[in-house]
């Protein structure tokens, strides 16, 4: 039997981005599982075939903060995630930032549904937040736009290293 057998009821969101081909599917799971290397390959491999044609991959995320956006009662259409890594001595500033100010504020922006940012324990980008959101066109508000600006973010924001953003749109698939 698979190691992955078991956990693709679990699949919380699937989201996928056309332009770049590729998917991110994150598992709930019941409580804090230890999965192996061995397994997030063989998860990685089956993912493959059932979305032919995407890039795959497996990561291990550990949730450092969840907030409820201010459009909480809508249903949300786009994912967008930001990902990388702090320069060294960074960190502990970058997490004082997004609790403090960047994640809640971006929370609070009309069209965000939920933010939330993770830990990889698998990457080289170590930083994952994510949004959900009603419309991609989110993030191009003045609201969103005035939370980038602030002099915090001026501070942090040029010690990401290899920062990564994708907006992908929420798919329906599921693992065998």
């Amino acid at each position: 039997m698979p190691c992955w057998k078991g956990i693709g009821d679990r699949i919380v969101r699937h989201v996928h981005s056309q332009a770049l081909q590729l998917s991110y599917v994150y598992l709930g799971l019941p409580h804090r599982t230890a999965l192996s290397r061995h397994c997030l390959i063989e998860l990685a491999t089956e993912a493959g075939k059932v979305w032919p044609g995407t890039r795959v991959a497996a990561s291990r995320l550990t949730l450092m903060h969840d907030i409820a956006g201010a459009s909480a009662d809508s249903s949300a259409r786009s994912h967008y995630v930001v990902e990388m890594k702090p320069e060294p001595g960074w960190g502990i500033e970058l997490q004082r930032w997004y609790d403090q100010e960047h994640l809640p504020a971006l929370a609070a922006v009309p069209g965000c549904i939920r933010a939330q940012r993770f830990w990889n324990n698998d990457d080289e980008q170590e930083s994952l937040a994510c949004y959900d959101l009603v419309s991609d066109r989110t993030t191009a508000s003045a609201e969103w736009l005035a939370v980038r600006e602030t002099s915090w973010s001026a501070r942090v924001r040029p010690h990401f290293m290899k920062p990564v953003r994708t907006m992908f749109a929420l798919a329906d698939a599921a693992l065998p």
